[in-house]
């Protein structure tokens, strides 16, 4: 006998419940993605592993699922993340389209993860990549669609932490330490370990001025005002740089009326190998790790052998799911549904208005179980429909229906002519408010 939920370690079944909230929150992100001018790709499921791992690092790789391909014998990978599919896309498929491309997508991707981390292996993702453009204003795009989906999700004291590599690279190349000493600071600074920064700082043979720098960068934290203070402590110009480039993304946020939800973490070095200029992440209350996260990576398309610059984000759309759960409504859908029960014996008149009301956007159940009133309300309550329409219930009349809001019970004797007359599903939407 099988176990209940018998699924592997790491995966969920995901309910209607869950499943329309997810559902809701996808169709919002694309209607803000195509808003924008963005048009929707769909990558396949399976992707031959050598040229999948040509954009992705080796932590990246590590994280793949991998198995032989019994026609081809080709390695084949279930990708871990979209983004180097849509870079091979992009190369490959698309080099007829005009410039910039402006793509999103929605799918889920597989991870591998340690068994005992609790943590989901698999991963629902939706995000946009604009490729062909090198501006601020690019960067700034990005990052104003995701405070838009945010906003219009519903999200309120939610903050986009802005970073930018290429401020410490500089600092870095400045200090001409070899590759093992980089690598040991960056994780160093990538754990946030002050103390083993400062150990590590100890060891090296640079001037204190640099010593100083690469020690402030973890304290580089706070409003936009970081920028300013950055500026007037740092001096090689590849550093100073990146600020200006960071300053300029800023200024244009501004316009778009985002200010009180940015921060500033110069010490933020999330993906030093693949990223290449300004990184964000969109952090929601109440949970700690980050909903959304993305920034320019202008070296991942020429490894599929067409250079072009690149910038983009995805959503983590079970995080949203996780930041929203308490503010969901019991149904996600703006539109009405409606049970249709019917007391009489001829089922035409349940029919024709089931239809009618579907053509108007409704959500009809016809409740065709020959089952008691009672129990018949009991069920629409469980499944989180709206409203009952009863036709020949005893206290109408020939020409009349009873509509009854579900959640409290309330009720009102509505004509037929009305519910089957063109708009009559605004007598729903009316009732829903009152």
């Amino acid at each position: 006998m099988y176990r209940e939920n018998a699924v592997p370690q790491g995966v969920t079944d995901f309910l209607p419940e869950q499943a329309e909230r997810i559902g809701f929150i996808e169709s919002k992100l694309n209607r803000t993605f195509e808003q924008w001018g963005f048009r929707k790709i769909i990558p396949p499921l399976l992707e031959f592993e050598d040229l999948l791992a040509i954009g992705m690092d080796d932590s990246l790789r590590e994280k793949s699922f991998r198995f032989e391909d019994r026609q081809s014998h080709r390695m084949l990978a279930i990708p871990p993340d979209i983004t180097p599919q849509v870079a091979r896309i992009e190369a490959m498929r698309m080099s007829g389209y005009p410039l910039p491309h402006r793509l999103y997508y929605n799918g889920r991707v597989l991870r591998q993860v340690q068994s005992q981390s609790g943590r989901s292996r698999e991963i629902f993702q939706a995000g946009v990549e604009l490729i062909g453009l090198d501006s601020p204003e690019a960067d700034a795009e990005m990052i104003a669609m995701s405070v838009e989906v945010l906003r219009e999700l519903g999200f309120s004291g939610f903050k986009i932490d802005l970073g930018q590599v290429e401020f410490f690279r500089g600092i870095l190349a400045t200090a001409a330490v070899d590759q093992a000493t980089a690598l040991k600071l960056q994780h160093c600074m990538a754990r946030k370990d002050f103390s083993a920064v400062k150990a590590a700082l100890e060891l090296l043979a640079i001037p204190d001025t640099i010593k100083c720098e690469i020690a402030a960068l973890p304290r580089m934290f706070g409003g936009t005002e970081v920028i300013a203070k950055a500026a007037a402590t740092v001096w090689n110009e590849r550093s100073r740089r990146a600020l200006d480039n960071l300053a300029q993304v800023v200024d244009i946020l501004a316009i778009h009326g985002i200010r009180d939800e940015l921060t500033v973490d110069l010490g933020e070095i999330r993906g030093l190998a693949y990223h290449s200029g300004i990184t964000f992440e969109g952090f929601v209350p109440g949970l700690g790790e980050p909903v959304c996260g993305g920034g320019r990576y202008d070296g991942l398309m020429g490894r599929y052998g067409r250079d072009l610059p690149a910038t983009g984000f995805a959503f983590n759309l079970l995080g949203l799911l996780q930041g929203l759960e308490k503010s969901f409504d019991s149904k996600s859908s703006s539109e009405p549904s409606l049970l249709v029960f019917n007391m009489k014996d001829d089922r035409k008149e349940a029919l024709e208005l089931a239809a009618l009301l579907r053509r108007q956007g409704c959500a009809v159940t016809r409740d065709i179980i020959r089952r008691d009133f009672d129990f018949s309300l009991e069920y629409a309550r469980r499944m989180s429909i709206n409203f009952m329409v009863v036709i020949g219930a005893a206290s109408t009349a020939e020409n009349e229906m009873l509509l009854i809001r579900v959640a409290d019970g309330s009720r009102r004797t509505v004509s037929k002519k009305q519910l089957m007359a063109p708009g009559s599903a605004e007598i729903f939407r009316g009732f829903s408010t009152e």
